[in-house]
């Protein structure tokens, strides 16, 4: 079979990718809400917040290791941040430019990749990547206003260190716990199950 042939998506690739962009793009409306509501228990140190930020970043990696084609992470991301904007995300429409670039964080790590290998290494290189781009997005378009050294730099290491272990440990985590349900069967993250 032609590298090609691999890389197009199948009715079930669509299908399902769009199940995780939407099931996320609930759980990034109800985050948003606990973000804000965490706003105080972080005042000690306000760039610690972003512990919690990887949850934001879990379908551009859950996406790329289910579905396992070129684009899946991308798409997964930025149909979850759709969504969100529209359930009210406080931050408005500019919420799907972040999972543009989000989700371009992920890709870029499956492609490094070159969409072979989908365990636990590649898992965690792009939730971190996801993470990079995630802190970039945020160091020019949110923080420009703060303090570097004591705010922007502690800002994006923490959300990288998030996106890694919430995003790229928990995503991998995920798909293996889906895939041994049975629910993945079609897709090679479950009948890799027993292998991995």
């Amino acid at each position: 079979m032609k590298s090609t042939d691999t890389n197009r998506w199948r009715t079930i690739d669509i299908v399902v990718a769009s199940v995780i962009a939407v099931a996320f793009g609930v759980i990034f409306w109800a985050w948003n809400l606990v973000w804000s509501a965490t706003d105080a228990a972080f005042a000690f140190f306000p760039p610690a917040q972003t512990l919690i930020y990887g949850v934001w970043l879990v379908p551009a990696v859950l996406g790329g290791l289910v579905i396992r084609k070129p684009g899946a992470a991308l798409y997964c991301e930025t149909v979850a941040a759709i969504l969100s904007a529209l359930l009210g995300s406080q931050w408005a429409s500019i919420t799907i430019v972040q999972g543009v670039m989000q989700g371009l964080g992920a890709e870029l790590a499956f492609a490094a990749f070159r969409y072979h290998s989908f365990r636990l290494p590649a898992s965690v290189l792009a939730g971190a990547l996801t993470g990079v781009s995630a802190a970039i997005f945020d160091f020019v378009y949110w923080n420009t206003a703060t303090d570097l050294a004591s705010y922007r730099l502690p800002y994006a290491l923490l959300t990288v260190v998030s996106s890694t272990i919430v995003a790229g440990v928990g995503g991998w985590a995920l798909t293996r716990a889906l895939a041994n349900t049975g629910a993945l069967d079609r897709f090679p993250a479950g009948r890799e199950r027993a292998a991995i």
